[in-house]
């Protein structure tokens, strides 16, 4: 079985059915341009956007963790949850061929933080002008964007770590981020969209962790 072969089988219906998954909902993604950036937000800032250009509006967002592991193995937007995901291909970036790819090379983000994310284009200027913001006001005692921003989302009210947080870089604004832990950590993960019968984008999947389909 091909890998893109098995993100269909896992996917392609409305819900996930896998012992060694268990399903969580994150919230929901506002998409404003229509264009995401899946990435390391702490080492890619400015990494770019899929070329598929996606339905604009608020989406839910799923987290699949790997159960015997308690890992995340899987992240998901969902844009239409009434029709099934039946053709995947490999999210692809500007500059990038499918065609340049041997075996099972693949495209995707590398993470060295330990965290991924999804948000739109939109999304990342508003955190990266967040972060010249808070660097301008703190001078010397700007600890970084993690520290300043992102950790907090991650801690419960009971000080428990959560394994995936929706953060709005600006409240009175839409736009947010649902960042969330990468697998077992550190690596170069690669994100698939899955089309409707008439070519329209339904869902949208970084891996983290293979979980095969026999």
């Amino acid at each position: 079985m091909t890998h893109i072969e098995n993100i269909k089988k896992l996917f392609s219906k409305n819900f996930v059915e896998n012992p060694l998954l268990e399903t969580y909902e994150a919230g929901e993604i506002h998409i404003s341009s229509g264009f995401i950036v899946a990435s390391d937000p702490l080492i890619s800032p400015d990494h770019s956007a899929f070329t598929q250009e996606f339905p604009k509006g608020n989406f839910p967002v799923h987290v699949y963790k790997e159960t015997e592991s308690n890992c995340v193995a899987y992240s998901e937007i969902v844009f239409d949850q009434n029709r099934l995901a039946e053709n995947w291909k490999l999210a692809l970036c500007e500059g990038q061929n499918l065609k340049d790819l041997r075996n099972e090379e693949i495209y995707g983000y590398l993470v060295e933080s330990g965290m991924g994310s999804f948000m739109d284009k939109d999304a990342q200027k508003s955190l990266n002008q967040l972060e010249k913001e808070l660097f301008q006001q703190k001078g010397d005692d700007f600890t970084g964007i993690y520290e300043e921003f992102f950790h907090a989302h991650f801690f419960n009210d009971n000080g428990a770590i959560d394994q995936f947080a929706v953060l709005k870089p600006y409240s009175q604004k839409n736009e947010n981020i649902v960042a969330f832990e990468t697998g077992y950590g550190e690596g170069f993960y690669a994100s698939y969209i899955g089309y409707s019968s008439d070519n329209q984008p339904v869902k949208l999947i970084s891996e983290f962790i293979e979980i095969g389909m026999e």
